[in-house]
């Protein structure tokens, strides 16, 4: 009874944040089904939240309620796409390195120990100035300076599997080196990527909207991060317009909270077994 009670309360979490990181998904998808307003139309600035609009308009009276709905997209885009462009590099940094081992191993993990000590947001700074802001090459920076810790903790993992013996047996059948990583090594790996996953995205998201409080990226993009700049940049922190600044925040946190909770899914039995 007791473990049965237990398993419920741990399962909680995880359901309520699927169905919250469910419905900002929806959101991004049809924003313009939700959003009362297109994010263009203008009105009075700087209203209070009222029945017509939600959370109030801002400097130039666009509706702030609009605007945090379709941000929702962007914030989304560019932390699934960098957090699945460093995913990718990670993952077969990792797996090529802890499977071929030799020189090939000491060559990449000289590099990914390279990227390890860059401080990244200096640098993602100096690139965002010196590029044209725009989401594709946000998303390329933020993936490129993000994979390193993901390709150290697959190699360690590969280098554990590649004397198994379903990797032995593979090799022995004559399957290529590809195939092997491909369909014997990375499915196995599987447990272990999904919550780093996860994290990365996060953490994408988190940049995308440091970058943007700091003015670096794309003007014409609408998020998260720029609705918070916005606010701090044209009045809305004087004014104490709170309904400007903490709803993007919160859906900020939300969105992180329920990634972090979702990629821990694999440490349920760890827990369940210390309760034990």
């Amino acid at each position: 009874m007791t473990t049965k009670h237990q398993n419920l309360n741990i399962s909680k979490p995880l359901i309520l944040s699927v169905l919250i990181l469910l419905a900002f998904i929806i959101a991004a998808m049809i924003p313009q089904y939700i959003a009362p307003y297109n994010p263009d139309k203008r009105f009075v600035p700087y209203l209070s939240p009222s029945s017509e609009h939600f959370l109030g308009t801002d400097d130039v009276g666009h509706d702030v309620f609009s605007l945090l709905v379709y941000g929702t997209r962007i914030s989304l885009i560019i932390g699934f796409c960098a957090g699945g462009l460093s995913m990718l590099i990670g993952i077969w940094v990792g797996v090529i390195s802890g499977y071929v081992k030799g020189r090939v191993d000491d060559i990449l993990m000289g590099i990914t120990d390279i990227v390890l000590i860059i401080p990244k947001i200096p640098v993602i700074i100096v690139i965002a100035a010196f590029f044209r802001p725009n989401i594709w090459i946000l998303i390329c920076i933020l993936g490129l300076f993000s994979w390193e810790s993901t390709a150290r903790l697959v190699r360690a993992k590969t280098l554990q599997l590649s004397s198994s013996g379903f990797v032995l047996s593979a090799r022995c059948l004559g399957f290529s080196p590809h195939h092997v990583m491909l369909r014997e090594i990375i499915p196995v790996i599987y447990p272990i990527i999904l919550p780093k996953g996860m994290l990365i995205v996060a953490g994408a998201m988190i940049s995308e909207a440091s970058l943007s409080f700091l003015g670096l990226s794309d003007p014409t993009m609408e998020s998260w991060g720029k609705i918070i700049s916005d606010a701090f940049t044209h009045g809305g922190f004087v004014r104490e317009m709170w309904w400007w600044v903490i709803p993007p925040a919160l859906c900020i946190s939300l969105v992180i909270i329920s990634f972090v909770r979702i990629g821990m899914i694999h440490e349920q039995p760890e827990h369940e077994r210390a309760f034990e």
